[in-house]
């Protein structure tokens, strides 16, 4: 089964920016017109787009709603976003604008309560996002490390009528070193629903990588600095993500 690319647009100061391992002080701008990107992505080819919001993430409330309004209206393929997600009106506000998938994080490892009140009220159109260095989920934008594994919350958010899995991998993210294969591996054998992978994604063969790993539920993959500091491209991506995988052999 092919795999789904899907370019990151992350926003801080209205701006679409990138960050190093998800510091906030170490931070590359790419852009001043969120929504401008997001067009240039979809000419690119994307089927889906993946937006996060820094500022909302760092402060605990979503930051930039009119940013993402305006990406939504530009584009006619869906979008999903997360950072600072904490509330059902939080979720409210942004599916009303055209969201396809709302993102929850820091809720989802703190409030398993709050987010089976979110899975009950807006179904598949919840997903979460387990951000996880050396295996311990990290909140709150990341400046936080829990003693829960990134293993057991995605049987607990399975088990609580969650789909889909955004599971990013801290100490790749931003680095263009290569994705963390076993540990999406993992991820995807403690669950049955959907994973996309994040973290780490620098050329066409970390997404042969992870189709190498030959987990059908591992359906999606993230890619953000590689894209934007022109290491590889979007059309690449996607052709090692359509390719047929073999007996652990990527044929093109």
């Amino acid at each position: 089964m092919a795999m789904t690319i899907l370019p990151a647009i992350d926003l801080k100061g209205g701006r679409c920016v990138r960050l190093r391992q998800g510091r906030a002080d170490e931070e590359t701008v790419y852009g001043d017109d969120p929504a401008a990107m997001a067009r240039h992505w979809v000419g690119e080819g994307a089927r889906w787009l993946h937006v996060v919001d820094l500022d909302g993430a760092f402060q605990g409330r979503p930051m930039h709603t009119e940013a993402i309004r305006r990406i939504v209206s530009a584009i006619d393929i869906p979008v999903e976003v997360g950072g600072g997600l904490r509330t059902l009106d939080d979720v409210k506000t942004l599916l009303e604008l055209g969201v396809a998938r709302a993102i929850i994080g820091t809720r989802a490892a703190t409030d398993p309560d709050m987010l089976e009140a979110m899975v009950r009220t807006y179904a598949d159109k919840i997903a979460v996002g387990i951000d996880a260095r050396g295996g311990k989920v990290q909140v709150r934008g990341w400046v936080e490390t829990t003693c829960l594994t990134a293993i057991d919350l995605a049987v607990a958010v399975e088990a609580a009528g969650v789909r889909t899995i955004i599971y990013t991998d801290t100490a790749t993210d931003g680095m263009l070193s290569g994705v963390n294969a076993a540990a999406m591996a993992s991820i995807c054998d403690s669950v049955s629903c959907d994973v996309i992978a994040s973290g780490g994604v620098a050329a066409p063969d970390d997404i042969r990588a992870l189709r190498q790993l030959n987990r059908t539920n591992l359906v999606g993959a993230i890619s953000g600095k590689a894209l934007y500091d022109n290491k590889t491209t979007l059309a690449e991506l996607t052709r090692a993500a359509q390719a047929d995988v073999k007996r652990g052999t990527c044929v093109r």
